[in-house]
């Protein structure tokens, strides 16, 4: 029999054992005779009894099992290699073996290749190399929305409303967003040519930018309640991400309106966390920590005791300049993992009122472990609870208020997602409820036709009244 170089380690492996281990096989050490079970009365006919599901699922495997499988899969693996109708790509076909061990965990586990790594980093850091330029699509050329402070592009005086129409003497006409935005970004120090067509003028505008690091915006802010759009006492601060910019991104945005009011507090703030799917969990900690003086903000558990920890608030000079000021958390079924932390235990410290509708219900912590050159594995190490022990998995956070939106007929129906538990696969917690009932994704595009965030500016300025606003510590 030829043996590849996969079932030759499997062999190795195995022969490996220390032989300690491999006697304790056969022959279990006795236990101290005041804890000796009385032997087990034979079954009819001398059979051994066949052991329970949960016997088995309880009792370790033998190694030698566990090689064994492995030696099935380098069997499966050379003969796709030797006979598969087109010769496979063997690194391809190890990362699909990874990638399908992993995803069969949960729905959040899975492998990285090393360029999906770097993605997720980058999204994760909430930096890049680019040029600064906040982009939409319009009419199938790229419409400057707003060139951000300090940048290439707003140093070279690129501005709102430009259009840009060529990078690098390409046009962008026929690209999708993703497409353009892509070829605007790329490592830092390189150039790009960009051609821009500003109203007013004649010819094309053409600009040579250099690449620099360039810091998503995490948390925009604007004041609401007065008659015109972007005006009034109240604060809302609409964090989209949990990247390392969060943090920093509320705690700006609570100076700058500081500043703007030359320092009179707001008559309320509003935290949107609505869509906002997660990210960094020690992000979580420090948005929640911002409104926090004191108290747990979310418990960890894991199968080993590193996962398991608790994340406190501590006092500091940023919540006690906002610590009577009211504050309302608006929420939909699109706010997932560390906004459903930050909702959760600002709820659970009676420090908010959560409005809107049942959060998405994702109670687990995911670990990025780095394999070095070959990517990353994402694996689920561990559950959170908010401060109260609650668990969301698969439930959600119920708002102290439910306000729904007024949703357009073309998108009725399909507004709505169960959620966690929606998804095949899910980790399950035994005796807990699940969701099984959908929750609105839908936000308009229009602050005057958001019903959920007029009814919160409502409510800060006593217009609207409930008994969960101001909530009331117990």
């Amino acid at each position: 029999m030829r043996l590849t170089p996969l079932r030759t380690l499997a062999i190795v492996l195995a022969l490996s054992l220390p032989a300690g281990l491999l006697i304790a096989q056969e022959e279990p050490a006795p236990a101290p005779a005041e804890e000796q079970a009385p032997p087990a009365e034979p079954a009819p006919g001398g059979e051994q009894p066949e052991p329970t599901p949960e016997e088995n699922a309880a009792a370790p495997r033998d190694p030698l099992e566990i090689y064994a499988d492995l030696n099935l899969f380098g069997e499966i693996f050379d003969r796709i290699r030797a006979e598969y109708v087109d010769p496979p790509d063997e690194q391809e076909l190890i990362r699909a073996a990874i990638q399908g061990m992993l995803t069969s965990l949960d729905p959040h586990s899975g492998y990285l290749p090393p360029a999906d790594y770097d993605d997720m980093r980058e999204d994760t850091s909430g930096e890049f190399g680019g040029l600064g330029i906040e982009v939409t699509m319009e009419e199938g050329v790229i419409k400057v929305i707003s060139p951000i402070d300090d940048t290439p592009a707003a140093r070279a005086g690129i501005m709102a409303n430009d259009l840009i129409i060529e990078l690098d003497g390409v046009q962008v006409q026929g690209l999708t967003l993703d497409e353009a935005v892509a070829k605007m970004r790329g490592p830092i120090g390189t150039s790009i040519n960009v051609t821009v067509f500003r109203e007013g003028l004649n010819e094309p505008l053409e600009f040579e930018l250099t690449r620099a690091v360039i810091a998503m915006r995490a948390v925009r802010w604007s004041m609401e309640g007065g008659e015109t759009e972007g005006e009034g006492d109240v604060a809302v601060l609409r964090l989209s991400r949990f990247s390392e910019q969060a943090f920093v991104g509320i705690e700006k945005a609570i100076q700058d309106i500081y500043a703007q009011r030359e320092d009179v507090a707001p008559k309320g703030i509003i935290l949107d966390l609505r869509n906002n799917p997660g990210g960094l969990v020690d992000q979580s900690v420090y948005v929640a920590d911002a409104f926090l003086k004191q108290g747990a903000v979310v418990l960890t558990r894991g199968r080993i005791a590193e996962e398991s920890a608790r994340y406190d608030a501590q006092p500091d000079t940023l919540d006690a300049m906002i610590a009577d000021v009211p504050l309302v958390v608006l929420i939909n079924g699109g706010s997932a993992s560390a906004s459903e932390i930050v909702a959760g235990a600002l709820q659970d410290h009676k420090r908010a009122t959560v409005v809107g509708t049942r959060s998405f219900g994702k109670g687990s912590v995911q670990s990025i472990i780095s394999l070095g050159p070959d990517g990353a594995m994402r694996l689920t190490t561990a559950r959170y609870y908010t401060p109260n022990n609650r668990s969301i998995q698969a439930l959600g956070i119920t708002p102290d208020i439910e306000i729904k939106q007024v949703v357009p007929e073309e998108f009725q129906g399909r507004d709505e997602i169960i959620g966690e538990a929606g998804l095949a696969g899910h980790i399950t917690i035994e005796g807990q409820e699940e969701t099984s009932v959908g929750s609105s994704v839908y936000v308009p595009a229009e602050k005057a036709e958001d019903t959920q965030l007029q009814y919160a500016i409502r409510l800060v300025q006593g217009e609207e009244t409930d008994a969960a606003f101001p909530p009331k510590a117990e």
